[in-house]
C-alpha cells in the first residue's frame, strides 16, 4: 500500500533521507509489534534507511519513552524519533496517569530538543481497539506516526532554509 506523501516531502526526500530512530514499548508486544511493522514499512517504501540494530530501541513501557526519546534526540544521531506504544484502559486510574505522563513528556522532549518526536502511542479503551489500530492496513498508527515525523523533519528543513 503506497502512502501518499506531500510534494514538499517528496522533494526533501529526493535530496536527503532523515535518520530515524524508533522507540518501541515492550508492554502490549502484539500491538506494538504491529505498529513497528507499519513504521518499518513506511520507511522502506520511502527508501529511508533503517536497521533494527542501530535504529530500534526498547522502553519497558510507555511512561519510560520520553526519557529515551529525549536522549536519542539530543544525541545528534537522529533527525526524527518515533515512539510506538500502547496503553489499554483497565479498572483503575493508572491508564490516565500513564497516558498523561507520556503525552506531556514526549511533547516536552520534542520542544526542548527541536527534533520531531512523534506520538505513536495508542491509548485505547480495550484490546480490540488497539489491535485494529495496529493491523497491517492503511489505518495502522505506526505508519501515521512515522509519516508525521518525517513530514515534520522536511518542514523544519524548509524553515531552516528560510532563516539562513
Amino acid at each position: 500500500m503506497k502512502t501518499r506523501i506531500p510534494e514538499t516531502l517528496e522533494k526533501a526526500l529526493s535530496r536527503k533521507k532523515p535518520r530515524v530512530a524508533i522507540v518501541r514499548s515492550r508492554f502490549n508486544e502484539e500491538v506494538t509489534g504491529g505498529l513497528l511493522s507499519g513504521a518499518k514499512g513506511y520507511l522502506a517504501e520511502n527508501q529511508i534507511p533503517f536497521s533494527d540494530e542501530s535504529h530500534l530501541f526498547f522502553a519497558p513501557g510507555a511512561y519510560e519513552m520520553p526519557l529515551l526519546a529525549q536522549a536519542l534526540a539530543r544525541s545528534g544521531k537522529f533527525d526524527v524519533v518515533v515512539c510506538l506504544g500502547c496503553v489499554i484502559k483497565g479498572d483503575t486510574a493508572h491508564f490516565e496517569f500513564i497516558s498523561l505522563g507520556t503525552t506531556i513528556g514526549l511533547t516536552q522532549a520534542t520542544l526542548e530538543t527541536g527534533v520531531p518526536i512523534t506520538f505513536g502511542v495508542l491509548t485505547t479503551y480495550d484490546s480490540d481497539q488497539a489491535r485494529k489500530r495496529s493491523a497491517p492496513d492503511s489505518h495502522n498508527k505506526g505508519i501515521e506516526a512515522t509519516a508525521a515525523g518525517v513530514e515534520a523533519w522536511a518542514e523544519l528543513l524548509r524553515i531552516q532554509a528560510l532563516t539562513h
